[in-house]
């Protein structure tokens, strides 16, 4: 039922921000509460993540802006149970790795074609990763960024877990499942935080 209620919400959001594409109302709205709606979610059930929701998130995540449109962002999904508990020993942050059906690594390629430095392989890779947490929410998953770089510890292990080349550098570990539990946005509006022309 819940899933049936999830899938009802989806096409909800879906025509409403349809309708906004075509002028007519409230998608902004459903836009806007998804973004509010967004929180950290580190437990879930044993339920898998399907196929579809997989490509879902990654094709928002790869929608995301990127400097010169160079889309530097390379994916590693990973859905192996052992993978997944293997990974989760190396990362302080990420334990729930061994609890969540699904993980996506972000990572960046950290050269141009020409092989200069790229320096925007982060900031890039950071869109994509809220664009995915962001698509998550709106499928009724749970999700939480984990960070890796720049920490190199965390960084190398997960390298030399997942066999990443030279110049693929992992940016975060995204744990993501159906959530197990009722989790609350936080509230992190702070208009003191706002400056207006200058400070």
């Amino acid at each position: 039922m819940k899933n049936i209620f999830r899938i009802a919400l989806l096409g909800l959001t879906l025509i409403a921000m349809n309708a906004c594409c075509n002028g007519s109302g409230n998608a902004a709205d459903a836009v806007l509460e998804n973004i509010h709606n967004r929180k950290s979610v580190r437990q879930y059930t044993s339920e898998p993540v399907s196929q579809e929701h997989i490509e879902t998130m990654l094709k928002a995540a790869m929608a995301a802006p990127t400097a010169v449109n160079y889309q530097p962002w390379r994916f590693i999904v990973l859905t192996d149970r052992a993978e997944l508990d293997a990974l989760s020993e190396h990362l302080p942050y990420a334990k729930m790795l061994k609890q969540a059906p699904l993980a996506i690594v972000v990572c960046g390629e950290t050269l141009w074609m020409g092989g200069n430095e790229n320096p925007f392989w982060s900031q890039d890779c950071s869109a994509a990763t809220q664009n995915l947490l962001l698509a998550a929410e709106a499928l009724g998953l749970g999700a939480v960024w984990t960070a890796a770089y720049p920490d190199a510890d965390r960084c190398n292990a997960i390298s030399t877990a997942l066999g990443l080349p030279s110049t693929v550098q992992p940016l975060c570990v995204v744990p993501i499942g159906h959530p197990a539990g009722e989790d609350k946005p936080k509230d992190k509006w702070k208009p003191e935080n706002i400056h207006y022309g200058k400070w």
